[in-house]
């Protein structure tokens, strides 16, 4: 029976260093720092003019837009999502 050949093994070698990677935060060229604020603010103004409008028993935030105040709360509420998806 033929003998099978021994295989030669590598020299160990360490594995090279890996350096940190830098993650840019909005700080440099096309930071968008503004798009989380934004958002939050949506967000809040949206729930609380619907709250608003709960609480008062339909007379406020705007008396004359009657039920669309729920609307306009949400309108709120979307637009803060859309915002959202300019956050990277």
């Amino acid at each position: 029976m033929p003998k099978s050949r021994i295989r030669k093994k590598d020299d160990f070698s360490p594995p090279s260093e890996k350096k940190a990677t830098q993650i840019d935060l909005g700080r440099g060229s096309g930071g968008r720092r503004w798009v989380a604020p934004l958002m939050l603010a949506m967000f809040g103004i949206g729930l609380a003019w619907i709250v608003v409008f709960y609480v008062t028993d339909s007379s406020l935030p705007i008396d004359a837009l009657g039920n669309w105040n729920i609307v306009v709360g949400f309108g709120f509420i979307a637009t803060g999502f859309v915002v959202s998806t300019q956050w990277k």
